[in-house]
């Protein structure tokens, strides 16, 4: 990859490392070229079980690039980096956003697409798009308030105000909070405690949490007990493998 993202795999642990320190690793369509072809590399292997998404240097991401968007990209490509948030959402493993210091507006889009948040203690988090007089185009109005609830989600895009880490865990809008220098060792011993539990019932898992969100709850427990196999392709190893030991 060139020089605006950066892939790493070991011990079946993916790590996608935005890489635009000098711009606090604004988003921009180059970064997103990058991004959809890591992710489409991703979708294919085998030897992935869990993927981390973050940020090189100070800071996870400030957000979309104010020059990309001076220049058009708000709308001339926004469908385009919308279907790439939409195809990190769709990857069956599990993937984590681990962002520090700053994340805003197409950053939390962005970390919003992973199915966890984890962030150290100094991360503020903020929708900012009223501040530009933008309106979102990568599943802000959707994503957020599945995540934190309607009024709340009101709350961050009408103010635009910063939310801390604290309170980020409070509403639900991260998962973890981690002391700082600890967020990227912690986040990893997380995704190999992942990595070692069955690819196989997590996709199924994600899949159908995906198929059933907004449905109600009887709707959900009859596509669960119809789509649901029970039984995933290595149970028997893993039982075989445990059973021995006893």
């Amino acid at each position: 990859m060139s020089e605006n993202l950066k892939v790493g795999i070991e011990s079946c642990i993916a790590t996608l490392t935005l890489n635009r320190p000098e711009s606090m690793n604004a988003l921009n369509h180059a970064l997103f070229m990058e991004l959809e072809t890591a992710i489409a590399d991703l979708g294919k292997r085998d030897d992935v079980a869990c993927v981390i998404l973050c940020g090189e240097g100070k800071a996870f991401s400030s957000g979309h690039d104010l020059r990309d968007i001076e220049a058009g990209g708000e709308t001339e490509h926004s469908q385009y980096e919308a279907t790439v948030l939409e195809a990190l959402a769709s990857l069956s493993v599990p993937t984590i956003a681990q962002v520090h210091k700053y994340c805003f507006t197409g950053a939390l889009e962005l970390a919003l697409a992973c199915d966890l948040i984890f962030v150290d203690e100094a991360t503020v988090l903020a929708d900012t798009h009223s501040q530009w007089g933008l309106s979102p185009v990568w599943g802000m109005t959707q994503r957020l308030p599945r995540r934190v609830g309607a009024a709340r989600a009101k709350d961050m895009m009408f103010s635009a105000r910063r939310v801390g880490a604290e309170e980020a865990l409070r509403i639900g809008l991260v998962d973890r909070v981690f002391a700082a220098g600890e967020l990227a060792s912690q986040t990893r011993d997380y995704a190999l405690a992942v990595a070692k539990n069955s690819r196989h019932s997590h996709h199924v898992c994600k899949s159908i949490i995906e198929a059933t969100d907004g449905l109600r709850l009887h709707e959900g427990l009859d596509y669960e007990y119809t789509n649901s196999p029970g039984v995933c392709s290595d149970m028997q190893a893993r039982v075989a493998a445990f059973t021995s030991k006893s």
